[in-house]
């Protein structure tokens, strides 16, 4: 096995991206969930303003991870970086890649400026909650999440 390589995602490997997020919608016991298609990543990931970037790691020539991540901004803090999702391949898992990941996307906050990074864990997910506690990560569990969906939207949204 050669030594993970971490690099910038790039439109050809959206195809990968998208079986990976499918993959995690599986772990986090919600596949019908994931309504997201190939086609639409890509048209998101090729706007002129990109919705989203991501970092991808490359093992034996093959995509085994990446990190998903865009801007945000705190009207308290500024510039936010938002860690989307993190996900490696199950059989590539404790191998260290999550953690390249993790550095390349907590290396870009620092480079581009983000006064803060953000992202949410699952409350069950305690291999995840283990991993981001070696970074000292605040975990909050004050919080509450707000979301509305696709549905939602339509029937609120004054035309």
């Amino acid at each position: 096995m050669q030594a993970s390589h971490i690099r910038k995602g790039a439109e050809k490997d959206l195809p990968q991206v998208h079986k990976l997020i499918y993959e995690l919608a599986v772990f986090e016991r919600a596949p019908e969930e994931m309504t997201l298609t190939l086609e639409q990543l890509q048209l998101d990931f090729a706007a002129e303003s990109p919705a989203f970037h991501f970092f991808v790691a490359e093992n034996d020539g093959k995509i085994t991870g990446m990190a998903l991540y865009f801007f945000t901004y705190s009207t308290w803090k500024g510039k936010t970086l938002y860690l989307e999702d993190l996900v490696v391949q199950e059989n590539w898992r404790c191998k260290g890649i999550g953690s390249l990941l993790f550095e390349a996307v907590l290396n870009e906050a620092h480079r581009t400026g983000a006064r803060r990074m953000a992202w949410q864990v699952l409350e069950w997910n305690n291999p995840a909650i283990e991993f981001y506690k070696k970074y000292k990560a605040e975990l909050d569990a004050e919080w509450i999440n707000g979301r509305l969906r696709e549905q939602q939207i339509s029937q609120l949204a004054t035309h």
